[in-house]
């Protein structure tokens, strides 16, 4: 990458260099060509007054004289000058076109600008002097001043080397420029390469230090946010292979202890004792039930059934169902109900769920002899739903993960006091389902509140 960024920098900066050279030597050319035609115009309009001035100084036309106004008329310029009677007097043409290609100044004149790309011009000027009207100058020379003085060629030649030399120049600070500034930005791409590299591999303490404010430190930073994701996501990910482990494993080995002491006739096979291996199945199966929801939730597979549902007595059930654990643990619960029904547009079967899992937690981490409160507030358009214990709290800074997959508050894995880490992930994707709203508030060892916020209708 690094040889392509150089060549391809070069490569513009020879382009632009060789366009811009060709550009400023054609409006040079252009400019100065302008810039001789006007002088030659002014040359031509001040003839008529040096031929006065020559005549008079002599009295007559001096063949020197007019060879010193020959020598100065501008390149290819032929005069034809006729007494007032119409004789010619004399032919004026510059002599220097014919020496610099060594012919005379009449057939350079004649075989240079009688070409076609070449246009003349003609005037008739009139000379005069005290006596009166002294000769008719009848001048012929070509519309654009070509570059035939020595002078002017030189000039113009040293302003062409001088191009090609800051061209030059330019060129080779383009390449140094080119070189470093590909090294500069190669670099740290070659470092997150690297990383990457590195990452792939299963190394994800590996960072990037790139201290700069453009896009490539702009990708550096989202590069080390997404190594942390993924590192926190490892993480949750073995933790969550040993909760479920432990989840899975405790309820197998009560229920293999239960009947090889059936099989060993320690313990009767009464209805105390299978009610007790009833009791482990059925937590198997709501945590395979848990599983399957939320894999489906996250998948985008899951479709809620969307009918008309009674909200109040939904949470009636609920909390009736779970009021024998809350009892065991001598928590008090405060159901406050509005005084009519809550009809809002739901899945029962979800929403069920989603108030179960949360009231469940409410239980489990309430102190005893704690309170949790259940309190359904209807408005117009929504309806909220606040749950409130007393408890252990949830730490502040592990409040923005609680509701992420296998997360879990209790790192003990103590089934009295921590879950799988899957109840309050499927308890986001039931509220999200029913584009609602989920927020906790929660102060360490006093009390933590859950707020859901459901809309009565759900927009199709």
């Amino acid at each position: 990458m690094r040889k392509k960024l150089f060549l391809s920098t070069l490569i513009i900066t020879l382009i632009t260099l060789t366009f811009s050279i060709l550009a400023v030597d054609l409006v040079f050319h252009q400019q100065f060509s302008n810039y001789l035609t006007k002088t030659n115009e002014t040359l031509i309009e001040q003839l008529p007054s040096r031929l006065s001035a020559a005549y008079q100084s002599k009295g007559a036309w001096d063949p020197a004289s007019l060879q010193d106004i020959s020598q100065s008329l501008p390149a290819g310029t032929i005069v034809t000058l006729t007494d007032p009677s119409g004789k010619q007097i004399t032919t004026l043409s510059n002599m220097m076109g014919g020496m610099m290609n060594g012919q005379d100044g009449m057939s350079m004149g004649m075989s240079m600008y009688s070409t076609p790309a070449t246009s003349w011009k003609t005037k008739t000027l009139t000379v005069s002097g005290p006596q009166g009207i002294l000769a008719t100058a009848s001048v012929r020379y070509p519309s654009s001043a070509p570059i035939l003085n020595p002078q002017d060629v030189q000039f113009q030649s040293s302003v062409f080397y001088s191009l090609l030399l800051a061209g030059s120049l330019a060129l080779l600070f383009g390449i140094i420029l080119s070189y470093f500034t590909s090294r500069h930005l190669v670099k740290p791409l070659k470092r997150l390469t690297q990383a990457a590299d590195h990452i792939g591999k299963g190394h994800l303490d590996e960072r990037v230090d790139i201290m700069t404010n453009d896009e490539v430190g702009q990708l550096a930073v989202a590069f080390n946010v997404m190594v942390d994701n993924l590192k926190r996501q490892e993480t949750l990910r073995k933790q969550f292979t040993a909760d479920i482990a432990h989840e899975l494993r405790t309820p197998l080995t009560s229920i293999k202890s239960y009947i090889e002491a059936f099989q060993d006739n320690v313990l009767p096979a009464d209805e105390e004792n299978l009610s007790s291996i009833h009791e482990e199945i059925d937590r198997l199966v709501d945590l395979s039930s848990d599983l399957k929801d939320l894999n489906v939730a996250e998948m985008g597979a899951l479709k809620p059934i969307f009918e008309s549902v009674d909200l109040k007595h939904l949470l009636e059930k609920v909390t009736h169902s779970l009021n024998p654990l809350i009892q065991e643990k001598q928590l008090t619960l405060n159901w406050n109900p509005p005084a009519e029904s809550v009809i809002m547009t739901g899945d029962g079967r979800l929403l069920t769920r989603l108030f179960y899992n949360l009231i469940h937690n409410a239980y489990r981490y309430s102190n005893a002899d704690g309170e949790v409160t259940v309190t359904l507030k209807p408005e117009p358009n929504f309806s909220t739903v606040s749950i409130k214990n007393t408890g252990s709290g949830i730490p502040k800074e592990e409040l923005p993960f609680i509701f992420e997959r296998f997360y879990r508050t209790d790192k003990s894995r103590a089934r009295e006091t921590g879950g799988t880490g899957i109840g309050l992930a499927l308890v986001r994707q039931i509220t999200t389902l029913h584009q609602g709203t989920i927020q906790v508030q929660s102060e360490v060892d006093k009390e933590t509140v859950f707020s859901i916020r459901l809309p009565r209708k759900i927009q199709q």
